[in-house]
Order: C-alpha cells, then structure tokens, then sequence
C-alpha cells in the first residue's frame, strides 16, 4: 500500500504548515529526506537550511539528497538514500527543471518505490504538478504530460496568485473527468494511506471537474482505496 501523499500549494516549511508533524508522525521515523531539484536555480541551500529549522518544531533532522541535475539523479548513494527513506519531501521551484531531472532515471523509480512502500511523499509548488499524468504548465497554465505517480487529478499551485482569466483558461482546458484542484500557498491536498483525500493547512482548496466547480467527495470518487 503506497504511503500518505501531500501535494502542498507552495509556502511549504511555514508556520501553517502544521500538517507536516501529522506527516512526520506517519513516517514512523525523525528524519526528513530532502531533494532540493526544482529549486536548483533558486538557491536550494537557502531552501533546506528552511526546511531544518521547520522539521526541528517536531525535533526532526533533515538530510539533503544533492540532486540539482540529471547526472546526479543516477548516482547509486543518491538512488538509495530515496529508497530508504521515510519521508520524502520535494522542494517548490522549477517544475520543467524537476520533470527534465526526474524523467526515466534510477532517481524517479526509487522515489516510486519508496512511495509505494509506504514512505510519506510530499512535493510543493510547481513539484507537486510534476507528480501527476496531466501536468499543469504554469508557463502558460496549459497541460503536458507528468511523470504520472498521481492519476485523475492535476493541480494549480499558487491558486491565489493566478489571475481570474488564467485560472478560468486552464479550468476550461482540462481534460474531461480530470478533477482540477486550485491549491493555496501552505495548503494541502493530502491522500491518505488508505487513499482517501482531504485537506490540510490554510482555507481556499478550490476542485473543479469539466468546468465546474465539485465538492471533494467527486475526487474520493475516483479514487481506489
């Protein structure tokens, strides 16, 4: 049975972000494994160094798997340190430069593999988009194809920064059955162990499906327990 999965809007290791001692708690463990991908070209030190202080409200450590490009994603210590980890978190920044490392390397199998064994996978921002078959390009808010781990659903990260014409353009756009979701910064779309779907974190999760906006039990719907 795969582990608890959080795809988190952005704003990711913030005071809000309280969910993250639920996730943590699941892990069964005190350690954070940390890839700091997307972030590579936005200065990723910055970004863990956030992610320490944030995990030591629960008395955590964080490890950092040094993956900033794509040779890195086939280094075997790398590999392993994924698949044994506990808790996987994927940084926010660049979901073209994450998908570009990630796509048909040793790196993305384990991250599966760990997911699948049941370690917590959370992945913010742009990252999370990149976890689904229908990715939402946050260039131009069109879709393209992800790395396919989340099936049925694709997100719009940052949903309070989008313009109501972007936002309404990609809503229209989405493929018919796909349920949209519109995640706020430090808000969270959490699915469970046993597949179920809820939100955590800040108001403002917003679904929509064809056009139109569903109520959260049309994801549960879709979704296999």
């Amino acid at each position: 049975m795969s582990g608890p999965l959080a795809l988190v809007g952005e704003g990711e290791w913030s005071e809000p972000c309280a969910f993250d001692g639920e996730l943590l708690a699941h892990s069964g463990g005190t350690v954070v494994t940390v890839l700091p991908t997307a972030a590579a070209y936005e200065q990723p030190d910055l970004a863990t160094a956030r992610a320490a202080a944030h995990f030591a409200r629960w008395d955590a450590t964080v490890e950092v798997v040094p993956v900033l490009d794509r040779s890195a994603a086939r280094v075997e210590a790398n590999v392993e340190q994924v698949r044994a980890a506990r808790f996987l978190y994927l940084a926010s920044g660049s979901a073209m430069h994450l998908l570009s490392v990630l796509k048909q390397t040793p790196l993305w199998d384990a991250i599966v593999a760990a997911s699948e064994g049941g370690a917590v996978l959370a992945a913010a921002g742009p990252s999370a988009t990149v976890l689904c078959d229908a990715m939402v390009d946050p260039r131009g808010g069109g879709f393209g194809v992800g790395l396919g781990l989340v099936h049925q659903l694709s997100l719009i990260p940052r949903y309070e920064r989008w313009s109501n014409e972007k936002s309404r353009r990609t809503i229209q756009m989405a493929p018919k059955g796909l349920v949209l979701a519109g995640i706020p910064a430090a808000s969270a779309l959490v699915r469970s162990a046993q597949g179920v779907w809820a939100p955590a974190g800040e108001p403002g999760l917003r679904l929509f499906r064809d056009g139109q906006p569903v109520e959260l039990a049309a994801l549960n719907a879709t979704s296999p327990a």
